[in-house]
């Protein structure tokens, strides 16, 4: 039988989610405590992978487990037993066939920008202290819709077979002293939302123009777009799937 967990964490204190020898992760944490839980080895499989530092409001993983279990139960073992910083919402049965990173539609991300100093969130979003210009950050974005390889926002050394992704969506806006970009794709490509956060900031300092932009997006050139903004403002806010 298969199952989806659904869950949230904290990323500050691990090196992302996938395992990693040496370094803690969101993945080997989760793999323990359900192990322990249900008396057997569990291996999760995540939606994706955050790098070190990323948070996630929303993730799914899925494992696969014969022996029927009590879900509600096993969901509130789970967050007694877990570190702090990650939390459980679900288990949820799916079909032998089901799979958190393949049948994923769609996944969103919000990046958190304090234009004024919070002793609060130090770690939960990135402090920029110089104005932006948030009306030409967008005009910006609504350019992203008008292509889709994204070569110039990834890292180079990168095994992936294409560079090309769908955007849904992509804007930003302001609530009191917190900028937030959000953006929405079929798939992203590693650092790609850090890089293209980083390239848009040059837009709202006037580094760069819009011309620019577009310029960057079709060299395909990694060493043209601007650099990745630090991880601790990146959030995984939603995955989409046609049968949840």
């Amino acid at each position: 039988m298969r199952y989806f967990i659904k869950l949230a964490y904290n990323g500050t204190h691990y090196h992302g989610w996938q395992y990693q020898p040496n370094a803690s992760s969101v993945q080997e944490t989760m793999n323990k405590a359900v192990s322990t839980l249900l008396h057997s080895e569990i291996n999760l499989m995540g939606a994706g992978r955050t790098d070190t530092g990323v948070h996630a409001k929303k993730m799914y993983a899925h494992f696969d487990f014969e022996t029927p279990f009590d879900i509600s139960k096993t969901v509130h073992k789970l967050n007694s037993f877990l570190p702090k910083d990650i939390v459980v919402f679900d288990i949820i049965p799916v079909s032998d066939e089901a799979h958190a990173r393949f049948d994923a539609t769609k996944r969103t991300y919000e990046y958190h920008i304090n234009t004024f100093k919070d002793a609060f969130s130090q770690e939960q979003s990135w402090y920029f202290h110089q104005k932006l210009d948030i009306d030409l950050m967008n005009e910006a974005a609504q350019l992203l819709f008008k292509h889709t390889d994204f070569q110039c926002f990834s890292k180079v050394n990168t095994d992936v077979n294409t560079f090309d992704c769908t955007i849904f969506e992509a804007y930003w806006k302001q609530e009191n002293n917190k900028l937030i970009f959000t953006i929405s794709a079929n798939r992203f490509l590693r650092n790609m939302v850090r890089a293209i956060v980083g390239t848009l900031v040059n837009i709202g300092t006037n580094k760069i123009t819009l011309d620019d932009f577009n310029t960057i997006i079709e060299s395909k050139n990694r060493d043209k777009a601007g650099f990745s903004v630090p991880a601790h403002g990146l959030y995984l806010t939603e995955i989409d799937y046609d049968y949840l």
